[in-house]
């Protein structure tokens, strides 16, 4: 029994012991290295950045009502073209009482005031009419005229000097001005109550507008209806973020009031988006971007930059500025707002030049080499020129030409 084991045991041990001795003896053969070769190849070596953002209009306008209320009627929905001054939505009131009996009393003191102001004017006229406000004035005029008269002959039969009659003289000018200048002042004042009843009228027909606005929405004299809700701009219907029913509040000094409609001028697109800090700097206004629009596969749109913000914003740990460019539209593609975007923001650009793998690039004491392929699997290094590189391919200014071979460095 015990010998039996014994056979089985130091069977297992040579089969492990050959078994290992295979395996050491696989690891030690290995195959030998075959090296590849590449050409360089005549292409371009663009630079660039890559800026995320997305696709807005130029031009986006919020509309908003002149008046608190429910909204009764939408005439429009998301998508549609709208003109300048076409109506998007109606408004209904929901007249506050207290504001309607404060409307209605100063409805009533303002026809007070006006009702007032025209009687006054009318005695004014009769006063005017009559000349009564210039009654004394006119007579010390004459008196003077008849006393200048009378010394006038005195003088002529010598019984009075020059001065007396000057002095006489002097008295009839007075007079005479005093007179003209009554005159112009019954005027002036005549002109005044005209003006007074102006005003009133103009005050009572404010406050009976806006106790008309407030009870209908619009009044008799405006061209525009207050409760209807206009486009001020030509565009397209981005977003109608009400919905019939819903309530509203009017744009005021205190509130931005509710959104009844987002209007957007969609021939006129830009891209914002930000840039790293290390990038920031390399940029100028002006600058070509290639843009690439993640809902539109196979298609780049061109834009210029036009906006480089002064000031970053830290996003994350890092520092980013905002850029924004100006997209050249396609007639035939349709991009709608907020599409997410990248644009290559290319920084510098070298066309059909030689160019190589950086990959295959060595770097010894400050310089730049390759290895040249002089045989089979033999091959020699040389020193290259380079310029540009794009972070896969770089530009080869001296040292190579499209005919010879470089090694490619695993």
């Amino acid at each position: 029994m015990n010998k039996g084991c014994g056979i089985a045991a130091g069977a297992v041990l040579f089969i492990l012991s050959l078994g290992l001795g295979y395996y050491f003896y696989t690891q030690s053969v290995k195959d030998p290295v075959v090296y590849t070769s590449e050409k360089p190849v005549i292409g371009d070596v663009v630079k660039k950045t890559v800026a995320t953002g997305a696709v807005k209009p130029r031009k986006e306008i919020m509309v908003k009502p002149q008046v608190s209320g429910v909204v009764e009627a939408l005439y429009v929905e998301a998508g549609e073209i709208v003109t300048q001054g076409q109506k998007l939505a109606k408004i209904k009131l929901v007249p506050n009482q207290l504001n309607i009996n404060n409307a209605q009393s100063s409805v009533e003191l303002a026809r007070i005031r006006y009702e007032e102001a025209k009687r006054e004017l009318a005695r004014q006229k009769d006063v005017f009419g009559k000349k009564l406000d210039v009654s004394d004035a006119k007579v010390n005029f004459e008196n003077a005229q008849r006393e200048e008269q009378r010394q006038a002959q005195l003088l002529e039969d010598g019984v009075i000097s020059q001065q007396d009659y000057d002095r006489v003289r002097l008295d009839l000018d007075i007079a005479r001005a005093r007179l003209e200048n009554s005159e112009i002042t019954s005027t002036n004042s005549l002109r005044q109550f005209e003006a007074d009843v102006d005003i009133s009228r103009q005050e009572y027909d404010a406050a009976v507008n806006n106790l008309q606005l407030l009870r209908e929405g619009a009044s008799k004299k405006s061209r525009q209806v207050a409760n209807v809700v206009t486009s001020t701009v030509d565009g397209m219907i981005l977003d109608v973020p009400v919905e019939e029913g819903t309530s509203v509040i009017e744009r005021n000094n205190f509130n931005e009031g509710t959104t009844i409609v987002t209007v957007a001028d969609m021939n006129s697109l830009i891209f914002e988006g930000n840039v790293d800090e290390s990038d920031v700097g390399k940029l100028k206004e002006g600058m070509p971007l290639v843009l690439t629009v993640g809902a539109i596969e196979d298609e780049k749109f061109d834009a210029t930059l036009e906006y480089i913000s002064p000031k970053g914003v830290e996003e994350e740990g890092t520092v980013k500025f905002e850029v924004r460019a100006a997209i050249k539209p396609q007639a035939d593609i349709f991009l709608r707002a907020g599409y997410s975007a990248n644009a290559d923001i290319i920084l510098d650009k070298k066309e059909k030049v030689v160019t190589i793998k950086e990959r295959d690039l060595i770097f010894e004491d400050e310089k730049t080499y390759v290895e040249k392929e002089i045989g089979d699997q033999e091959y020699e290094k040389i020193a290259v020129t380079t310029g540009l590189s794009d972070g896969v391919l770089i530009e080869v200014k001296e040292g190579l030409d499209t005919m010879t071979l470089v090694k490619v460095q695993k």
